[in-house]
Formats: structure tokens, C-alpha cells, sequence
């Protein structure tokens, strides 16, 4: 299984991101390579790792916690096309809420991620 793991994407207020992805034919795959990330130890005592991933039979989300971040990393694969695809944004809480912000802190994570898939 093929991971992608982007560590110190970006840091605000205390919180830092991550973004990690790989290939997923199916639910299960994008479940399997969630639980792979996960595996390491700093990824496991994250607060949030939200996830999506489009298949053939429709989208698949995981907000873990961090309401609306799974369809903010959603709409990002559906406007670039990319099917069959897992991503992975990660946030440990730095104990400040972010508001809004953290919408836009998804978003760079996954477009960071997208850069560095197409190099």
C-alpha cells in the first residue's frame, strides 16, 4: 500500500497539520490506509484525522471528529477529478479554536497534497 505522507503542512494557533493519501479502489482500501497512517504513533494521538476519497459507487467521508472537513477535502477530489483516491488531513488541536480558519487549513493541506501527487 502506497502512502504519501506530508508532515508539518502547516501550524496556527498551536495547531499543526498534516496531509497523507494513497490509492483506494474501494471503502475498505481507504479505510485500510487510514488505519495504516494511523499505525504511527504521532498520527494515532492526533485529535482529528478526516478523510475522503470518491469511488465508483459514490463518495466516502470521514469528518473523525472535525465537523465539515471530510466534504471540504471531498469537493477538492471531485473538482480535480480524482477518483479512486484517498486523502488524509490531520490536526493536532493546539487548544485554541480556529473558527473558519480551519476550513482553509484543510484546503491547503489537500492542494499541498495535490501539488506533490502531480510534482
Amino acid at each position: 500500500m502506497t502512502l504519501l505522507v506530508l508532515d508539518k503542512v502547516l501550524s496556527d494557533r498551536g495547531s499543526k497539520y498534516a496531509v497523507a493519501g494513497g490509492p483506494a479502489a474501494d471503502r475498505a482500501a481507504a479505510q485500510a490506509l487510514v488505519a495504516d497512517l494511523k499505525r504511527r504513533k504521532k498520527f494515532a494521538k492526533a485529535t482529528h484525522n478526516s478523510w475522503a476519497v470518491l469511488l465508483p459507487e459514490g463518495p466516502v467521508k470521514d469528518d473523525d471528529g472535525e465537523a465539515g472537513a471530510g466534504m471540504t477535502i471531498l469537493r477538492m477530489l471531485e473538482r480535480e477529478g480524482l477518483e479512486g483516491h484517498v486523502i488524509v488531513v490531520t490536526r493536532w488541536f493546539g487548544g485554541t479554536h480556529l473558527g473558519g480558519d480551519r476550513f482553509r487549513h484543510v484546503q491547503t493541506c489537500v492542494r499541498t497534497y495535490l501539488d506533490a501527487l502531480t510534482g
